[in-house]
């Protein structure tokens, strides 16, 4: 193994870290904005569902990203270079902005801006890429559905209880719904760089003939993103807890139960969303339950210019890097 697939190799684990970092208002937004935990503990709590969702849920995002996006024969030292500057770049600006976009989407982009502009449009994978793009639009709405939908069951079920019981209750059942959804960010964003890293090693022949994500590399990834998330982005928090719906412990329990939900589907079936706009969506739904203005739709529509951002501003940072280090 070279230098420079090892220096590769740790710039792919930053990017991991900066997910768990950027992403980490995702797991615990909800549970620090109503009270549940403290940040401290909160991130800790996240931290530790992030790390062991390897041991819930197969390599089906890791095998899409790895093989799934661009054609895996154009892929070089150069390519990931830029693949990775591009989603990190973007990373750090959004975070500096405070907004929760896609660290998933960033990666994305960053891939197809470096194949670009080193085999052009024929080194896309083109149903990879649509199933992908398809999600940007998909993810947050059923998100939005299932936080809806849970918000109308529990508030059925709950019509007769006294508002003190029902926050009691829901109290505990966020540590649960925290819990889960970080299962589903850890076993759906962490995998995304596992695949750019098995795509890098089977690229440079250290794989075999047949592409496979190590066991060393799923580890490493769970630790980075874990480790990131326990740092906490916490500018995002803000904009995600306190900024798009105010919620109550009742509303983050069917949030996060709404959007874990999603989240376990798309990585059953190795489609790689973006947990960022599955909260979002979720919260957005709660927070219209009570009454359509309770929703800040002028921040949500701030957040989704970012996410239409995302793809193109990455894919532009990574095919300038990769015209860089090229030339």
């Amino acid at each position: 193994m070279t230098l420079a697939i090892l220096l590769l190799i740790a710039l792919a684990l930053l990017f991991d870290f900066l997910n768990g970092f950027h992403d980490s208002a995702n797991s615990i937004a909800t549970i620090v904005s109503t009270r549940v935990l403290s940040p401290r503990y909160a991130v800790i709590w996240a931290a530790f569902f992030n790390f062991i969702a390897f041991l819930f849920f197969g390599l089906h995002v890791a095998n899409t990203i790895g093989k799934g996006i661009i054609d895996i024969a154009v892929i070089d030292n150069r390519v990931i270079f830029g693949t990775l500057i591009g989603a990190c770049g973007w990373n750090i600006i959004t975070w500096y902005f405070g907004l929760p976009t896609s660290s998933s989407h960033a990666l994305i982009g960053g891939m197809i801006g470096s194949a670009l502009v080193k085999a052009g449009p024929n080194a896309l994978v083109w149903k990879g890429i649509s199933k992908t793009v398809i999600f940007i639009f998909v993810s947050p709405i059923l998100g939005l559905l299932l936080g809806l939908a849970f918000g109308i069951f529990i508030y059925w079920l709950f019509r007769k209880s006294a508002p003190f019981k029902v926050d009691h209750i829901f109290r505990k059942g966020q540590l649960l719904s925290a819990a889960l959804y970080s299962l589903g960010h850890g076993g759906n964003d962490a995998q995304k760089t596992m695949g750019v890293i098995a795509s890098l090693l089977f690229s440079a022949g250290l794989l075999g003939s047949k592409f496979y994500i190590p066991f060393w590399v799923v580890i490493s990834c769970q630790a980075a993103i874990a480790l990131g998330t326990m740092f906490g982005g916490w500018r995002i928090v803000k904009t995600m807890g306190q900024k798009i719906a105010k919620l109550k412990p009742v509303d983050g329990f069917c949030a996060e139960s709404g959007a874990a939900t999603t989240l376990f589907i798309s990585s059953a079936f190795g489609i790689p969303v973006s947990t960022t706009h599955t909260i979002t969506g979720a919260i957005m739904g709660v927070g219209s339950l009570k009454r359509l203005s309770a929703v800040r739709w002028g921040v949500a529509g701030n957040i989704v210019w970012a996410w239409i951002l995302t793809v193109p501003c990455s894919a532009a940072i990574a095919a300038l890097s990769y015209f860089l280090v090229t030339r």
